[in-house]
């Protein structure tokens, strides 16, 4: 073990250089592409969505157009910037760069709660698969083992983590091309016992918007939060041997895997089945599955929602490891997180991130309606005001990038600044949907105290240092 080299270059000071990456580069082009690839599809899709199309109607295929345009533009602002400053902190240096020491501070311990919180729900929700099948042990030894097997993967070297998500990724796409295909065949009566349904379930059951664009709103808050973990694929470009190239081809990949997995799976779904039958809480896939008769269907979508979950988990890891040692790097998280392994692997910053991973676990488990309740509220809306900061940092750098280092730019961020700005008041406007919505607005309020005090702390760090100078 040994500390990482101190950055060439402060990033606070503006400028567009960057230090050495002090990490290995042991992520292939095949482990980041079948990242970016499997990093939009969660459990959230496959089981979540039966939310969005209870409330939308046929409409949610408009509303998962209007989040994931969201998306995609996020990620193509993160893309300009991490494709010209590579840097295992992603957003969280650009933001600093941008901003200030304050919002690097700020955005990289949020997003690393908003991981290590959510690492919980994922590992509580796997264990609880899994002991469906093997009760005879205990859900809280389920979570021991992925935990235990999770940390080794990513103590050992970088490649272990990209080989983990690429094979889970592989499932999870082979899983969803395979419902696509299915469904289509379906649609069109060409299964055995199956007619072609034409639109009569897209035009009846009260029309495509039987709850009106409110109905489609509503959706779009549904379903806006499962395309957070997009991000990872930024921070782990870094670890790349071509991290400008490799964060190019994710992010311009972003457009079509959206399009074809999110809006091609609801638009099938809604074609096949009346939007009514759906419920809340139970996968829309597996309806479809059953409806066109696949033997199982509940089954075979247990199992891909499990590696879904054991995906975001690994992701997540790997992605609160990288932003608290970037943040130790800077000077904004104890030092003592540097030591790097022979191998290039942070591994104090992957056990510090494990462990308050494990603590929430347990949290999740004894008081799952109270001490974590309040936690995974915290967290609920910090994707939007990381998303936010992101924008803001893309409107400060781009300028700036285009001015002393041009030949950086190899991925621009579309109608610059126009759409930007439309992003953040896309961004303003979902904030005040959950705002007015019963549901939401406990985590908003709880996300907004968790901001403010990480705020807070940033400026009287800010504080201290200025007259520490005097």
């Amino acid at each position: 073990m040994h500390d990482a080299p101190t950055q060439a270059v402060e990033p606070s000071s503006g400028t567009v250089t960057e230090g050495k990456e002090p990490l290995s580069g042991g992520l292939k082009q095949r482990h980041l592409t079948m990242l970016g690839l499997g990093g939009v599809i969660g459990a959230g899709l496959f089981v979540g969505s039966g939310a969005g199309i209870a409330v939308a109607g046929p409409g949610i295929v408009l509303s998962y157009l209007i989040a994931g345009a969201l998306a995609t533009l996020v990620m193509r602002m993160l893309g300009e910037m991490s494709s010209a400053i590579p840097a295992s902190g992603a957003f969280s240096v650009h933001a600093e760069r941008a901003l200030g020491r304050w919002a690097g501070f700020s955005v990289g311990w949020l997003y690393w709660f908003l991981l290590v919180v959510v690492l919980a729900v994922e590992a509580t929700g796997a264990a609880q698969i899994a002991n469906g099948w093997v009760p005879g042990v205990p859900q809280w030894g389920w979570v021991l083992i992925f935990m235990v097997v999770f940390t080794a993967a990513n103590l050992a070297a970088v490649k272990n983590f990209g080989e983990f998500e690429f094979w889970f990724a592989t499932l999870k796409v082979t899983a969803i091309v395979l419902f696509l295909a299915l469904s289509l065949l379906a649609v069109f009566g060409v299964l055995p016992d199956t007619e072609p349904v034409g639109l009569a379930n897209l035009t009846g059951h009260g029309g495509f918007l039987p709850h009106g664009w409110s109905g489609v709103v509503s959706g779009v808050l549904a379903v806006v939060f499962a395309f957070g973990g997009l991000e990872v694929v930024t921070i782990a470009a870094a670890e790349s041997d071509d991290p400008a190239r490799a964060v190019g081809r994710a992010v311009r990949s972003a457009v079509w895997r959206i399009l074809f997995f999110y809006v091609g799976s609801m638009l099938v779904i809604v074609t096949l089945l009346p939007w009514s039958s759906m419920q809340p809480g139970k996968s829309p896939y597996v309806a479809v599955l059953d409806g066109i008769g696949v033997p199982g269907a509940g089954q075979i979508m247990n199992i891909v929602v499990f590696v879904a979950l054991l995906s975001a988990l690994n992701a997540n890891l790997y992605g609160s490891s990288r932003m608290v040692f970037s943040l130790a790097e800077r000077g904004e998280a104890p030092r003592s997180l540097l030591k790097v392994s022979g191998g290039g692997v942070p591994r104090r910053a992957v056990l510090a991130s494990v462990a308050f991973g494990f603590v929430s676990v347990l949290l999740n488990l004894k008081w799952p309606d109270s001490v974590f309740l309040y936690m995974l509220n915290a967290v609920g809306a910090v994707l939007l005001f990381v998303w936010g900061l992101i924008a803001v940092s893309q409107l400060r750098l781009r300028p700036r990038i285009a001015r002393e280092a041009p030949e950086k730019l190899t991925l621009r961020m579309w109608g610059f600044p126009y759409l930007t700005w439309a992003a953040l008041v896309a961004m303003g406007g979902v904030l005040v949907l959950m705002l007015t919505d019963d549901a939401a607005r406990p985590q908003l309020l709880w996300s907004a105290g968790a901001t403010g005090a990480v705020l807070l702390i940033a400026g009287v760090r800010a504080l201290r240092e200025r007259r520490a100078r005097r």
